[in-house]
């Protein structure tokens, strides 16, 4: 195969069994299937679930704690178990573990965006097997939100990978809960995450695990957006992770859209926003559909207290849909004075400064938010 790089996630419900306690069996089994990639050339990182799972008997609970303190003490204790146990696993088969935590902030501020971007670009050149987790004993948000699915999504963003893989106990998106509704048809292709396709995703997941399907979804949302591919399917199919790579898997694929540069992406998914502008619908077309700046005449209204440099968020005028993030030339009372003029006239009250509101080279036109 072409060399590829694959985010591979795994659910806690993956990897633990009904107890709720770690299956180091189903583990060792998914890590083998991780090496049989590196063996045929991919490029392999992987996000897992199930430190709480790890660690919770350890602190003598009979079963998987349900208040936040307590599995952020769990995931303390067991985040380095799990690590030893995916350490041993590929080193029996040759091949480098490199535990990394991460959390949304890490996403959020640039430089330290960039620097995990380049660790994994050396990880990945030396042949090691990023293993990743959220930082789940200082990142109440993962714990109720089953953040890995936006974290395994948020990475393969990142490093642009060619597929991102979501392991779960189900094989894809159904009309309906299968566990409970034996009408429900399995989805097999989504060309769009639509309002339609989210709502078919709410609902519970498993009762170790912190997310469901519409976390999973969420995550497809972004990944496609950013240029990704995405599968959903089992992890108790026999070498899925081969099949899914190959898109034999029986699983609900995700269509990619076109993507966009790492630069833009972190503006667009992950940059703390100062600000809103409001722009006509002719100014929408124009950044939208023909790429071109945002110009003082497109502005309708201002929101927030912003400076020249800061990173906003572009809405059409009347509309609550976010049509992209972009930095602005102009502070928000510049851009009270000049909004609705036109180029000659707003160049005439700010002499020597850039005709462009944003200019298209620093806007990232976006259909998928992640929430600050």
């Amino acid at each position: 195969m072409a060399k590829k790089t694959v985010v591979v996630k795994i659910g806690t419900s993956s990897l633990t069994e009904k107890s709720g306690k770690l299956d180091v069996a189903r583990l060792y089994a998914l890590t083998s299937q991780i090496a049989d990639l590196r063996d045929s050339g991919a490029q392999v990182i992987l996000v897992t679930s199930a430190a709480i799972a790890a660690g919770y008997s350890l602190l003598g609970y009979q079963e998987r704690p349900v208040s936040v303190p307590a599995q952020q003490a769990s995931a303390a204790v067991g985040q380095g178990l799990l690590m030893e146990e995916y350490t041993r696993a590929l080193a029996e088969r040759g091949y480098v573990a490199a535990q990394i935590l991460l959390t949304r902030a890490d996403f959020a501020d640039k430089r330290r965006y960039h620097n995990a971007f380049s660790a994994f670009e050396v990880l990945l050149s030396r042949g090691a097997v990023p293993v990743i987790n959220e930082n789940d004993t200082v990142s109440i948000a993962e714990l109720k939100l089953g953040d890995n699915d936006m974290l395994s999504s948020q990475v393969a963003a990142m490093m642009h990978a060619d597929l991102l893989v979501l392991l779960t106990d189900t094989d894809g998106l159904y009309t309906a809960d299968p566990r409970s509704d034996p009408k429900a048809e399995h989805i097999p292709y989504v060309e769009k995450v639509t309002p339609e396709i989210e709502a078919l995703a709410a609902g519970a997941g498993s009762a170790n695990g912190t997310g469901g399907m519409a976390t999973k979804v969420e995550g497809a949302k972004l990944a496609t957006g950013a240029g990704v591919p995405v599968v959903i399917c089992s992890s108790r199919e026999e070498n899925v992770l081969a099949k899914a790579v190959a898109g034999t898997a029986k699983g609900t694929y995700f269509k990619a859209g076109s993507g966009m540069k790492t630069r833009l992406q972190w503006m667009a998914f992950y940059a703390p926003t100062t600000g809103n502008i409001y722009i006509d619908s002719g100014a929408a077309e124009a950044m939208g559909k023909k790429g071109r700046s945002l110009l003082p005449a497109g502005v309708r209204a201002v929101e927030g207290d912003f400076a020249a440099g800061d990173v906003v968020k572009v809405y059409q005028s009347g509309t609550d849909t976010c049509l992209g993030r972009g930095t602005v030339n102009y502070s928000s009372a510049e851009l009270r004075e000049i909004m609705g003029l036109t180029t000659s006239k707003a160049a005439a009250r700010f002499p020597g400064r850039p005709p462009e509101v944003i200019h298209q080279d620093n806007y990232a036109h976006i259909e998928t938010e992640v929430s600050e």
